[in-house]
């Protein structure tokens, strides 16, 4: 069933606007527990921000690199940043994020001597839609042209959850493009089908639109509503970047690709994949947990698995010099 939410006051199955603020609002409660607990929350991300070493605090800045557009044949136009020189990386980010989720590993495969290619998935960051919609099938075709633009050749291709399913559904829609361009996949925290029950993914879809959401988002309990995006050590800054880009895609991008996420089944393709391929999911990760994982892995041919202990689901951000080790791996063979 197809469910809307217009601005003000409505019901979806019986379920007043009101009741998915109070929902939310108790979602976001329940994140942190009561005030108490979650100032002393805050204190600790803090805390876990200003001792951590090696990180950048300029809001993930991307590093320094060409900037291109890329026009689709259906009219979306995607924002793409070419950095460094080697051999070549791309990087696909998840729902909800930017090119700058990767922005720490980036800069690391730069500093190792690594050509990075990333881009904003159609409707988020600084790309638009186009008349194909949000789709996987769409941002699977978005990566092949991507690659053709830039004519990048020989590349790993790292996909962080929607991401990853743009990596399978590339792979699957232009094989022939696939076995050009790229030599390994890296598919960082997602899956490839299985996701909640349709029921359940419409009525998440609708809720990601409505406007009690961005509100929630927007005020001081707005980062303490992802905490379950990541692992066992939560730093204050992944919090607040995951929540502002979040806050940053627009209510129907988010609502339509959530709803082509729960409806996918990429399965099918997986046994034909001809390159080698890595998965890398984190064991604290609760959106796509470790079993979705290791039945991705457990059907591409060959295919190896890495398990990240604490970690959770934006394992960019949580455990960037292991990713960027997977992911250069080859270099020190």
């Amino acid at each position: 069933m197809l469910l809307t939410l217009p601005a003000d006051n409505v019901t979806i199955e019986g379920v007043s606007d009101r009741r998915i603020a109070v929902a939310a609002a108790a979602v976001a409660a329940g994140m942190t527990g009561a005030v108490g607990a979650a100032v002393a929350a805050d204190r600790r991300w803090r805390r876990a921000d200003e001792v951590a070493t090696g990180e950048a605090h300029d809001g993930f800045a991307l590093p320094e690199g060409r900037e291109a557009k890329v026009d689709r044949d259906d009219g979306a136009v995607l924002a793409v940043t070419d950095a460094g020189d080697g051999p070549a990386v791309v990087l696909a980010h998840c729902w909800t994020g930017q090119r700058a989720t990767w922005a720490p590993v980036a800069h690391r495969l730069v500093q190792r001597g690594h050509r990075v290619v990333l881009y904003d998935q159609r409707g988020h960051g600084g790309s638009t839609v186009g008349d194909d919609g949000c789709t996987i099938e769409a941002i699977g075709d978005d990566l092949a042209a991507v690659l053709d633009e830039l004519d990048v050749r020989d590349a790993v291709l790292a996909g962080h959850s929607m991401g990853g399913m743009a990596v399978q559904s590339f792979v699957a829609r232009h094989p022939t493009t696939a076995t050009a361009r790229a030599r390994r996949l890296v598919l960082v925290a997602t899956a490839a089908g299985g996701l909640p029950s349709a029921r359940a993914g419409a009525l998440g879809a609708a809720a990601v639109a409505a406007p009690v959401l961005d509100r929630v988002m927007r005020s001081r309990a707005g980062h303490a509503f992802v905490r379950s995006s990541v692992g066992a050590r939560p730093r204050y800054s992944h919090l607040a970047a995951t929540r502002d880009w979040f806050a940053a895609t627009g209510p129907g991008v988010r609502r339509d690709f959530l709803t082509a996420m729960h409806a996918m089944d990429l399965h099918e393709g997986l046994a034909a994949i001809p390159l080698p391929t890595t998965v890398v999911c984190g064991t604290r990760d609760r959106l796509t947990p470790l079993p979705l994982a290791r039945r991705l892995a457990a059907r591409v041919p060959g295919a190896t698995i890495v398990e990240l202990e604490g970690v959770g689901h934006m394992v960019p951000l949580e455990a960037p010099d292991r990713l960027a080790e997977v992911l250069t791996e080859e270099d020190t063979a």
